[in-house]
């Protein structure tokens, strides 16, 4: 990923806590010597002794396991906003783009074995379910489960590399930034209200 210096954000505990809010990733490999994607949410188990690992799973009719192995990208996107040059209120100004976005470089291997597999489903339930008041538990006992099983082929990626970038105008003036995100609070949506957020906090910390 194209990382400017001033966009790159390298702390390990920030970029970990971004991707396990940010969990639905893409899957990016070769399949018949094409490109080939495919949404994912991942689990992420972090380790003391190297950068950590990845965990997920897919369906066996998705032919993109056929060809998972060795070296894979996986994205994580992040909130992102417009930015109108007419925010800045000055001259020879241009449109951008704002945005936070973590990329993960690992060795994939397979996952097929029923045990392994269900704790996948497991810890993946345990972790997706664990905002809502009232939980829902996976019954691993159940048969249904364990045909279910049968449907799915797991993963577990040895993470290589982070990287992220923090796009939130740091290279403009303190003045245009402030501009920036009065604008940006202005809208109604989601993401330019975190983008907004995310830039006032920097400002807070210069």
């Amino acid at each position: 990923m194209y990382i400017p210096k001033a966009f790159a954000e390298t702390n390990s505990e920030k970029l970990f806590a971004f991707i396990e809010a940010n969990s639905f990733g893409i899957l990016f490999s070769q399949h018949n010597g094409q490109p080939f994607a495919t949404h994912l949410p991942f689990l992420v188990e972090r380790s003391t002794e190297s950068p950590g690992w990845l965990w997920g799973h897919l369906a066996r009719a998705n032919p993109h396991w056929h060809d998972l192995a060795g070296e894979v990208l996986i994205v994580f996107p992040g909130p992102h906003a417009y930015i109108s040059p007419a925010w800045y209120e000055e001259e020879n100004v241009v449109p951008t783009w704002n945005y936070l976005a973590v990329h993960v470089y690992g060795q994939l291997s397979l996952v097929q074995e029923d045990e392994r597999l269900l704790k996948i489903v497991g810890d993946s339930v345990k972790f997706y379910e664990a905002a809502r008041p009232a939980p829902w538990a996976l019954d691993a006992s159940a048969n249904y489960i364990h045909k279910m099983l049968k449907g799915i082929v797991g993963f577990k990626i040895e993470i290589t590399r982070l990287e992220g970038k923090w796009k939130l105008n740091q290279n403009h003036s303190t003045a245009r930034q402030e501009r920036v995100v009065n604008a940006l609070k202005q809208l109604p949506d989601q993401n330019s209200q975190e983008i907004a957020a995310l830039m006032e906090d920097n400002l807070k910390r210069r």
